[in-house]
């Protein structure tokens, strides 16, 4: 009956022992890495075997009765892997010879060892079994004792004979009851950790939405704000371009109506300027009306570009042609200089190109009163991806009023001004720069702008040169 009473003080402490690791795992291990929860399950297993031992039956000096091996099994259910169950059972075996290094200890070393590579099997077997855990876990059981009471009569110190007839039958019925009993308890532990971990998993998951929400309810937000800003800028273009267009029509209607009444009556220089006033507001006009079509074009895809030769030469020649009477009429100056390292021909579209400088141009002027507006165009080496690549440059700088650096993205989108009043101080559709910056990317190419209210701005288109110009 001694190691009956043994075994449920050995039950006794392993149950306490449980219990105390699992407050301790509730409020620090649980929130660990699986590493250091895996660490933690080895030591305490280990350390589980040695209280065993320490609390267990003496038959003799060094003959120590215990349930060492339970731990191993309550692993081998909780941990089913191999390399840890070896590594609990030869720990497990090695804590045996700290109460003495003798027969009975090198025995209790190679027993232990013996049963964690018994169970590193039997992991192996329940990782494929599709039995129930229950059955798995009774086979478990029944395996480790018999192994166990096996390994005794084999390799221990005490008699076979004596061990099978008066021992055996004692303890191998108690260690299966009292295995079965503390597998059942840790089964309930193990199954209060699960509930605690969903649980927490459960917080982690309703935090993580929580905060998901409420990055997806700013981004509608800000998206809900975009949009009534769209739309109040659409309203504001509708508004502006009703006015754009009405004034050059109004022309031709009023004074086509004056010389179809009056055109015996005018004089020659009369029918004269109101031809070329009729003239320019019907420019005018289809200007305004081919910035509308480019803008539809250019966002459903359907704007082509026809690459040819573009002698870079003659740009400058041609700018100050077609823009040196503004100059002249708004009392500016007008320079454009080309540096002498510019390849004198590129391939692109030249009317495209044409096209964004002129608006480029037509912006400068128009928000320049005083000072001038220069134009230079030069060779640059810009970074483009994990490329160095060469480009050349088009810059149009200004002494105008100058655009405010939380205005430089919105200028370049369809619809959108700087300021709301531009377009009712100095005209226009506010297209020019969204057509131009799309232009510029249909060329493989950009536009970046340099600016500060009051003090002018600087906008440089970037067009790519092939590899190895320089």
């Amino acid at each position: 009956m001694e190691y009956v009473k043994i075994f449920f003080v050995n039950t006794a402490l392993l149950i306490t022992l449980s219990y105390l690791a699992n407050l301790i795992y509730k409020h620090t291990v649980t929130y660990a890495s699986e590493p250091v929860k895996r660490i933690s399950w080895v030591l305490l297993a280990i350390f589980a075997g040695w209280i065993s031992s320490f609390f267990g039956y003496r038959l003799q000096e060094h003959v120590i009765f215990d349930l060492r091996f339970v731990p191993l099994i309550i692993s081998t259910m909780a941990y089913p892997q191999p390399l840890v169950l070896l590594i609990i059972g030869i720990g497990t075996g090695l804590t045996r010879l700290t109460f003495g290094v003798t027969d009975a200890a090198y025995v209790g070393v190679l027993n232990l060892s013996l049963l964690g590579l018994v169970c590193a099997g039997l992991s192996l077997w329940m990782k494929r079994s599709a039995a129930s855990m229950v059955r798995k876990g009774a086979i478990v059981i029944l395996a480790v004792n018999l192994v166990n009471a096996l390994n005794i009569a084999v390799f221990g110190v005490i008699p076979t004979r004596e061990y099978i007839t008066d021992i055996m039958p004692v303890t191998l019925p108690a260690g299966l009851v009292l295995s079965v009993l503390f597998a059942l308890i840790i089964r309930d532990f193990h199954l209060d950790l699960m509930r605690t971990g969903q649980i927490v998993r459960a917080n982690e998951l309703l935090s993580e939405q929580t905060e998901e929400l409420h990055k997806n309810k700013i981004v509608l937000e800000e998206r809900a704000r975009q949009l009534m800003l769209a739309s109040q800028f659409k309203s504001e273009f509708l508004a502006n371009m009703s006015h754009e267009l009405r004034t050059p029509l109004n022309s031709i209607i009023n004074l086509s109506q004056m010389i179809e009444e009056s055109g015996s009556e005018l004089s020659v220089e009369e029918l004269s300027e109101y031809g070329a006033i009729i003239h320019r507001s019907g420019e005018e006009l289809l200007s305004l009306i081919n910035d509308i079509l480019d803008l539809s074009k250019v966002e459903a895809g359907k704007l082509d570009v026809v690459i040819e030769e573009l002698n870079i030469s003659e740009v400058p020649e041609l700018l100050l042609q077609h823009f040196g009477v503004i100059a002249r009429q708004k009392q500016l100056t007008f320079n454009v200089s080309l540096d002498e390292a510019v390849p004198p021909v590129i391939y692109t579209d030249p009317q495209r190109v044409q096209q964004i400088l002129r608006n480029l141009l037509s912006n400068a002027f128009k928000f320049t009163a005083a000072g001038g507006v220069s134009m230079n165009i030069r060779t640059a080496e810009r970074q483009e991806g994990p490329a160095l690549r060469s480009w050349v440059v088009f810059e149009v700088q200004d002494t105008g009023i100058g655009i405010p650096a939380e205005k430089h993205d919105l200028i370049f989108e369809a619809f959108e001004q700087a300021d709301t009043n531009v377009s009712r101080k100095y005209g226009g559709t506010g297209l020019g720069l969204s057509i131009s910056s799309n232009l510029a990317r249909l060329l493989g190419g950009f536009i970046t702008l340099h600016s500060r209210e009051g003090e002018g701005s600087l906008f440089s288109l970037y067009l790519p040169l092939p590899s190895g110009t320089s």
